[in-house]
């Protein structure tokens, strides 16, 4: 089929619909949801068989949906109606929620259903649900409902699928707000969990109105009254509950101009004198939070990393660099590099640099640091390194990844290896070097010069990884660990150690990797200090969310010079 996607932003759903729409054959093109006129004006130009709308703030118009189908995504279970359907979900405790993809007509979320798909909860943040549970079920749901269209079937209205859903208006920040001296650490986690990513909850902290964002559970902290900020560690803050205390890693602060959500000690600065450091090596339960966790299991080490977002900021990445070399000073055989959840990395820490005051600077300083955690990964020999990609990854996130020996993805994740997109950034993190070795030098302009995201099998088919793998980001990690344990144990162990080393060494001796780094820094010296301010705006425009007023050539076929229109098919 011919489809237009129509979104409000190009972001993690709408991409991973473009992945597996483009894999099976459909003719794609994007426009973001502007205004009314350029919604019909995008459809006369690309005459499509159907619109497929995932993220949108508002209605489309009449004039559009009485003409061609248009199949609206929707988070929630049938009969589920409003603008806060995930956010009520969580902070009301529902055990089973689910996606709708419905025909867009006069009532807003109130048409018929052409498929629906159900999930139970977990216990987790808006954003990683709507990243995990509620892309997987999106993508089955509008598979299904393009099959229906194409056999000629026509929707169902909601009322004969029995709903349990209803209407609901939107979450207000009344209705989110945390009463410390009576809410125990669910009813705390329930409410920053459902405004996770935007818009966070309303609160106060230690005299400073904020907004709290990234909750994790910890331990009763004994004599401390709710609500009271009792440690610091890595940029986050410990807060006593009722029943225990929670870890809050971000703020953002209230104010009649824009702010940026930053690390809570950041936004709390001087305020958190006294305040104690709790050291990353004190003991904290299954469910405490660190961003960089070590586990040895025999022969394997595994390394666990988890920044907000995937960003990495320049502090982030030292330490990540650090753990990465103490992780090589272990005595195992394999180390499994295992990135977030949602995102695996997606390089340098665009709001920080934003906030620091000096962004050329710090971006070249956050920059450096990236290149550090990178080359602990391209020169450890002592083991062999596997990159386990369970979430997306982006710019230099992805060649942190492929600095690695081997590089695993699951099923789902998609990639986002060009740097063009912000500014027209050139790159470093020594991908000059790593991408040939991956695709050759005829597939680096396939990579770097595409500007539309990466599936895993076609990055496996373009060489960029190694192997995806299917299942939850739980069978994920076991697979990739099992994997790890049998070739720790493989009689060709040593013999690929050894051609490892040799490679490396044959690499260096033709030309070093500090060559590599000098000549991509010189080019990201021109784009942080140079006369063109491209990336400074493009950053500037992402870290505060400004609207898109177009949409890139890139994404929008239709709008293309010597686009042919062709016609639509039946």
């Amino acid at each position: 089929m011919r489809l237009l996607i129509l979104t409000h932003a190009f972001n993690g759903l709408s991409q991973r619909l473009y992945v597996e729409l483009a894999a099976r054959g459909h003719e794609l093109s994007v426009e973001f949801d502007v205004n009314d006129s350029v919604t019909r004006e995008a459809v006369d130009l690309f005459r499509p068989d159907a619109v497929i709308a995932p993220f949108m703030k508002r209605a489309i118009p009449p004039e559009v949906w009485q003409r061609v189908p248009c199949l609206i995504v929707h988070p929630g279970i049938v009969g589920d109606r409003g603008p806060s359907a995930l956010d009520w979900a969580i902070q009301e405790g529902e055990r089973e929620w689910g996606v709708s993809v419905l025909a867009a007509t006069a009532e807003f979320d109130g048409g018929p259903v052409w498929a629906t798909a159900n999930f139970p909860m977990r216990a987790a943040p808006k954003s990683s649900l709507y990243r995990g549970e509620v892309t997987q079920a999106a993508v089955a749901t509008v598979l299904e409902a393009l099959d229906a269209l194409a056999a000629g079937r026509k929707p169902v209205p909601a009322a004969a699928l029995a709903p349990r859903g209803r209407g609901r208006p939107l979450l207000r920040k009344e209705d989110r707000r945390i009463d410390w001296a009576h809410h125990d650490t669910a009813a705390v986690l329930a409410r920053i969990h459902a405004g996770d990513g935007f818009p966070g909850v309303r609160d106060e902290v230690l005299g400073l109105p904020v907004h709290l964002f990234g909750a994790w559970a910890d331990a009763p902290r004994p004599g401390a009254e709710p609500g009271s900020v009792i440690a610091t560690r890595d940029g986050a803050i410990l807060r006593a509950t009722t029943d225990g205390s929670v870890w809050i890693t971000h703020l953002r602060e209230q104010s009649a101009e824009p702010r940026l959500k930053l690390p809570a000690t950041q936004v709390l600065g001087e305020r958190l004198a006294g305040v104690p450091e709790l050291p990353v090596d004190d003991a904290l339960g299954a469910t405490g939070w660190r961003e960089i966790v070590y586990e040895r299991r025999g022969d394997v080490g595994l390394l666990r990393f988890e920044f907000h977002n995937g960003a990495m900021s320049t502090a982030q990445c030292q330490r990540l660099a650090a753990a990465i070399e103490a992780a090589g000073r272990q005595p195992t055989r394999v180390l499994v590099l295992l990135g977030g959840r949602e995102f695996w990395a997606n390089g340098i820490h665009l709001g920080m640099i934003e906030a620091s005051g000096a962004a050329a600077d710090e971006s070249m300083r956050n920059i450096e640091a990236m290149n550090d955690a990178c080359r602990a990964i391209v020169t450890l020999q002592s083991q062999w390194v596997i990159a386990a990609m369970r979430g997306n990854a982006a710019a230099g996130g992805v060649f942190l990844a492929l600095g690695a020996d081997e590089v695993v993805a699951r099923e789902g994740v998609v990639l986002n290896p060009h740097y063009k997109n912000m500014g027209n950034l050139y790159g470093s993190e020594y991908w000059t070097y790593l991408l040939p070795r991956r695709v050759g030098k005829a597939g680096v302009a396939a990579v770097m010069e595409n500007r539309l995201p990466i599936g895993v099998h076609s990055a496996c088919a373009l060489g960029l990884i190694d192997a995806g793998l299917p299942g939850t980001a739980e069978a994920f990690e076991a697979e990739v660990l099992e994997r790890a344990a049998k070739f720790s144990e493989n009689p060709q162990y040593e013999a690929k150690m050894t051609e490892k080393r040799v490679r490396r060494e044959a690499d260096e001796a033709a030309r070093p990797l500090q060559q590599y780094r000098d000549d991509e820094l010189a080019r990201m010296r021109r784009n942080f200090y140079g006369f063109d301010p491209s990336y400074h705006v493009a950053r500037h425009q992402f870290v505060y969310r400004v609207p898109h007023s177009w949409t890139p050539r890139h994404l929008a076929r239709h709008r293309r010079i010597g686009f042919a229109q062709g016609t639509p098919r039946s």
